[in-house]
């Protein structure tokens, strides 16, 4: 999956004014007709609900759109330059490479966004023409397209993100609800790149999860698949923090409360990237208990309990509390959903 790049983009350059006098049998004193130049090209980016990654503009680093034609004879105007529209996934950031100011988020508000505007056709003789200038033999010469360096950062747009460490179960469980066919393996770091998938309930419902790389300590600073997903999370309305309470090794960060630990080490890390993404609504998971260490469960029920989080326990294998999961996640998307129509009406 690509979902960071950067290209040059550059708007055509607009043709050239024409210096032309009408010549025509039986018309005396043929005044200037000297055309305009076309405008040049635009460089525009637009949204795609078919495309997934920015992997279709990994070879293609330079957008440079068409050349306005100059202008003719005969007051005729020069062809405007060629568009190019840049088509990428809903949920790419545009940045400005130079100054790194947002230029853009592709969303369904705002489709589509003018990277690169095309410069302006130059002026023909015909349009110096005035009471004391009849004949003038001046024409512009076309401007110059602007000219932009962009980065793209792609975010996926899910509602709801399964975070971790690795080999918390994250693949195996979106993979049991939904058709996302994630790979699943027994070392770590098996998800490589965010897989989305559509979860639907029995009322016909549905929403979007996505499966998010497996974090570790550092992840903030760059560590291990570090910053390059956790932009992924700030899309998500709410966090699934799946904790692996079998008895596979824990991490060497833990002295009396090695699962709890586990569960602090990665909100660290959230919270060490963005505020908001710390604030986010979030549910501990225990997974695998189908081959749980009693002790492990208790303690992080314990705490998830003390500090008021919501909390369940699933078994991706036996399907146990699956169920009551996702009927949880189903209530709160729609209450959210319920809350934002009440906001609009109240508009």
């Amino acid at each position: 999956m690509i979902d960071a790049l950067t290209i040059t983009t550059t708007g055509g350059r607009g043709g050239n004014g024409a210096i032309s006098f009408r010549r025509e049998k039986y018309v005396p004193r043929g005044g200037p007709d000297g055309g305009n130049g076309g405008k040049g090209g635009d460089v525009v980016i637009k949204g795609d609900s078919g495309k997934q990654t920015l992997l279709d503009l990994r070879y293609k680093k330079k957008y440079n759109a068409g050349n306005g034609k100059n202008g003719g004879g005969r007051d005729r105007t020069g062809q405007t330059g060629s568009d190019i529209i840049i088509y990428v996934p809903f949920g790419t950031m545009v940045f400005d490479e130079e100054n790194g100011m947002l230029l853009a988020d592709i969303s369904r508000s705002q489709p589509e966004f003018l990277l690169a505007k095309g410069g302006r056709g130059g002026r023909g003789n015909s349009s110096f023409t005035n009471s004391t200038q009849r004949a003038p033999r001046t024409a512009e010469t076309g401007e110059d397209g602007e000219g932009r360096i962009i980065r793209l950062e792609l975010k996926l747009i899910a509602d709801v993100g399964i975070i971790g460490y690795p080999n918390a179960g994250k693949s195996t469980f979106i993979s049991t609800v939904s058709a996302a066919k994630s790979k699943i393996a027994d070392y770590p770091f098996t998800t490589l790149t965010p897989v989305l998938g559509v979860v639907k309930d029995d009322t016909g419902s549905s929403f979007v999860i996505a499966d998010m790389p497996g974090l570790i300590e550092g992840a903030s600073k760059g560590d291990g698949l570090g910053r390059n997903f956790l932009r992924h999370i700030e899309r998500t309305d709410l966090l699934l923090h799946f904790v692996d309470v079998s008895a596979y090794p824990i991490p060497e960060c833990c002295a009396e409360e090695p699962v709890v630990d586990r569960y602090l080490a990665i909100r660290k890390e959230l919270e060490s990237y963005s505020c908001d993404v710390a604030v986010k609504r979030e549910a501990i998971v225990a997974t695998k208990t189908d081959s749980t260490v009693k002790e492990n469960l208790e303690r992080l029920a314990e705490y998830a309990l003390k500090n008021g989080k919501p909390f369940f326990k699933i078994s991706s294998l036996s399907k146990e509390g699956i169920p009551e999961l996702l009927l949880w996640i189903h209530q709160i998307l729609q209450d959210k959903s319920a809350a934002e129509e009440c906001t609009k009406n109240s508009l």
